[in-house]
């Protein structure tokens, strides 16, 4: 588990406990999350510090967004919080079967969280090759994440040479404001560049497709 998780375990803990302590006081109810909120929150990675400092009382909600309807971004939310024990008991296997669910439909965030997980063999045990799988489906999506991962695993050796040019095509089409993602980007360009054919390179500049 990594110190933001720890972290996060130990708050949980501490807003039980207030909440225990505090069982008169009167609790403001906490609205549910819109979908693009609940989205922003994902891709910015504060989507358990939020129900967290909510003080878990959306547990319910959650649950029914993610198992009764089908929800994706709820399902991975869901899957987060059984998979890290987030205001609910840590059930991994479970968490992660809903993360997969979201993956299924088509949410990106999750294809790149599963790809992660297998490639660093996060509760998962490490299989870079199906890692890759997961990450290229969330990169042809978007995912600026998992375009840098998968980038990251092809400059390690890992991956087919036949798939260089799609990682540098959707790298090379990448817009961002932050200084140090931009940098990442460019160094990860030159790196796949040196293993690429020249005439690969030249395609892989063409404009994204709409």
């Amino acid at each position: 588990m990594t110190v933001r998780q720890l972290k996060l375990v130990a708050a949980v803990s501490l807003v039980l406990s207030a909440s225990a302590g505090n069982a008169a006081e009167e609790v403001q109810a906490v609205q549910l999350y819109s979908q693009e909120a609940l989205l922003n929150m994902i891709d910015n990675n504060t989507h358990l510090d939020r129900v967290v400092m909510d003080r878990c009382q959306l547990v319910q909600d959650i649950e029914a967004r993610a198992e009764t309807l089908k929800i994706p971004a709820y399902q991975f939310l869901w899957g987060d919080m059984l998979a890290w024990g987030v205001c609910v008991e840590a059930d991994p296997e479970r968490g992660i079967a809903q993360i997969q669910d979201a993956a299924d439909q088509g949410l990106a965030a999750a294809l790149e969280q599963l790809g992660r997980y297998y490639a660093l063999g996060t509760l998962v045990q490490k299989d870079v090759d199906r890692g890759i799988i997961f990450l290229r489906e969330a990169s042809a999506l978007g995912n600026l994440k998992a375009q840098l991962r998968l980038a990251d695993l092809f400059i390690e050796g890992h991956g087919s040479p036949y798939d260089y040019q799609d990682a540098y095509h959707w790298l090379y089409n990448a817009i961002t404001d932050d200084k140090k993602t931009h940098q990442r980007i460019a160094d990860c360009l030159t790196a796949l560049a040196n293993l690429m054919h020249p005439k690969a390179v030249r395609l892989a500049k063409r404009p994204l497709e709409n």
